[in-house]
Order: C-alpha cells, then sequence, then structure tokens
C-alpha cells in the first residue's frame, strides 16, 4: 500500500516506517491515519519480526500535532485516534525502536514514548520534549503517563510543566532513550537493535513485551498472573523445544514462531 505522509520498507524481517511531510513530519488527521494503517500492515505481516520508526532527513523526528490543522473538521477525532495507536505500537507484538533523528516535540517524542528502545542521534539541534504547556494545552498522545513511568515523576513534572528540552546525553542520563548515536548513524543503530531482536523467539518475546506492557497498567499480582500466562503458551512451543535443542547442541537457535 502507498502511503502520501510516509515512506513504509522492508529489509528482510525488519519493516521501516519513516515519517515524510517535511520539514519536520508534524501529524496532521491523514498522517496519524497513514501511521496507523502502516503500522497495521507491518503488524499482519508474518516476515516482520522488528518494527522501526524514524524520520525523513536529519532535522527532525517529528514536530508532533500539526496546530495549522486546527481548523480542519477532523482534528476533533485526533486526540482519541492518536491514544489509538500510539497505544497499538505499545501494544505491539513486535518490538519497536524508534530511531530519533532529530528533535521529537509534543506527539512527536510521545511517539518514541510509545516505542520499546529508542535510539537518538547527538546534535545540538535534536531535543526531547513536551512543549504544550506553552500554547495553554497538555500533552494529549500518553505523554504525562508514559513519560513518568520511564524517568520518574519529578523529571517528568520538569519537561511538561517547565517546557525543558533535553538533549541525547541527557536523555540517555534519565533512562529516557537506550543509545546514544553519532550524526548518520541513527538509523543504522536502530536496525542493529531490530536485526538482533528480529532472531529472538517470536512467541516468547511476544509473551515478554506483553508482561512488561499490561504489568505496568496494573499491581504485581495481577502482572505475574500475565507472565504465568505467557509462560504457559510458551513452554510446549515448537521454539522452546528449538531454543533448549540448539542450546544442547551449542549452535544458534533458528525460531519460525510456532
Amino acid at each position: 500500500m502507498a502511503y502520501d505522509t510516509l515512506i513504509l520498507e522492508r529489509e528482510e524481517a525488519v519493516g521501516i516506517i519513516t515519517l515524510n511531510r517535511p520539514p519536520v513530519h508534524p501529524f496532521n488527521y491523514p498522517a496519524i491515519d497513514n501511521l496507523g494503517k502502516a503500522f497495521t500492515e507491518l503488524e499482519n505481516d508474518k516476515s516482520i519480526r522488528a518494527i522501526i520508526v524514524t524520520g525523513a532527513g536529519d532535522k527532525a523526528f517529528s514536530a508532533g500535532f500539526d496546530v495549522s490543522s486546527f481548523g480542519d473538521p477532523m482534528s476533533v477525532w485526533m486526540p482519541r485516534y492518536g491514544h489509538i495507536v500510539y497505544n497499538r505500537i505499545e501494544r505491539s507484538s513486535k518490538p519497536v525502536v524508534a530511531a530519533i533523528n532529530g528533535f521529537a516535540l509534543g506527539g512527536g517524542l510521545e511517539l518514541a514514548l510509545a516505542c520499546h528502545f529508542r535510539v537518538m542521534v547527538d546534535e545540538p539541534k535534536a531535543v526531547l520534549g513536551l512543549p504544550e504547556i506553552n500554547l495553554g494545552i497538555i500533552p494529549g498522545w500518553g505523554g504525562t503517563q508514559r513519560l513518568p513511568r520511564l524517568i520518574g515523576r519529578t523529571r517528568a513534572l520538569e519537561i511538561a510543566l517547565m517546557g525543558k528540552r533535553i538533549n541525547a546525553k541527557e536523555a540517555l542520563d534519565w533512562g529516557l532513550i537506550n543509545k546514544v548515536s553519532q550524526p548518520g548513524e541513527v538509523v543504522k543503530d536502530a536496525k542493529e537493535y531490530a536485526v538482533a531482536l528480529s532472531k529472538r523467539a517470536p512467541l516468547a518475546l511476544k509473551a515478554i513485551l506483553n508482561a512488561i506492557v499490561l504489568g505496568q497498567d496494573t499491581n504485581m499480582s495481577a502482572g505475574i498472573e500475565i507472565e504465568l500466562a505467557g509462560s504457559q503458551i510458551v513452554s510446549s512451543s515448537k521454539d522452546a523445544m528449538e531454543g533448549m535443542t540448539a542450546f544442547m547442541q551449542k549452535r544458534e537457535a533458528k525460531f519460525i514462531g510456532e
């Protein structure tokens, strides 16, 4: 399927979504709709085992919500639709890596927060922030919930209430990203994560993602039950047998997702 606001590519077992609304890739209704449909396409593709989301060029990952679309009748659906798409990304059965190639602000940062891994370029203009407070509005696509879960309440409040913007090194120190990349290397580094993840047992990977993501939304006892359910599913799988056999034979396992 062709998309107007993004580029969808496949490299072996890795799907790559590149946001493409130059120069800073903001989200209007068609753009968030394209993102949801592209993500669903990769989710349903059995040959894809990991997904990368990035922005075209080297200026921006995404500037977030396109404020110029306020007059668009479809914009009234944006708050709920954004949540639907970002929740789907966070709860994906396939690991999602954000390759933050430039600044990620507002809904752009919220998209990165919904991904499971974040790799960010070390550039002076590459910053993360939630500037909504300066417009008299609030982060509307999960930022108030995901950010404090990742970096703690105090630092999240500093970003959301003070409009603080942080660079890649600060983000790494705060636990917001997994890796700092050099200019021109962020997509390559994201691909290294994605390729490594694509070689993991798909059923076990799905069960772990499910247990960690859903477990954070509940208490310890309920989270343990989610983990137990996942354990029961994978324990009798062909992948589990292959993993044990490969370990005994001292070779690399070849998982098929069954």
